[in-house]
């Protein structure tokens, strides 16, 4: 299997995975960075997705499109894994545990792998619309606010 299918495979539902099946696509080195935090390496990694995995019910990511993008780097040879970063654009559908409302969101996650291994890992989404908007009296300010902008 490809490490994109691994990848892909993994991703499918994370509620549902072991967390040790991390390890098969995370480098021990990795360096893992989204809107709320950031972990260095593997272990950090792992205790950071059991976290949020043990609150969570499920959490699909359907990858709508997946780049690979090489390095400008003119000294290196482009066809090195070291030269490649992978641009995915994706939507998460999140349910989490006890409540009853699905969560869909949108984002873009930028990889770099060496040797079949993610070594660094960073998401790009709306925290405000993953979490803020989900939140009763947040929403309404929320929701007035744009309501705002956009006149």
């Amino acid at each position: 299997m490809s490490f994109k299918e691994q990848f892909v495979n993994l991703y499918r539902d994370l509620a549902q995975i072991d967390i040790e099946d991390l390890a098969s696509i995370y480098h021990q080195d990795v360096v893992f960075i989204d809107p709320v935090t950031t972990h260095h390496g593997l272990t950090a990694v792992n205790t950071y997705f059991k976290g949020l995995l043990d609150a969570t019910e499920s959490c699909q990511f359907e990858i709508n499109n997946w780049h690979n993008i090489a390095s400008n780097d003119s000294h290196q040879n482009a066809s090195s894994a070291m030269d490649c970063s992978d641009v995915l654009e994706w939507t998460m559908k999140l349910k989490l545990s006890g409540k009853p409302n699905w969560i869909e969101l949108a984002g873009v996650t930028l990889l770099k792998v060496v040797d079949d291994k993610i070594l660094y890992h960073r998401d790009y989404y709306d925290l405000g619309e993953m979490v803020y908007e989900h939140i009763p009296l947040l929403k309404h300010i929320i929701k007035f606010i744009k309501k705002k902008l956009l006149s």
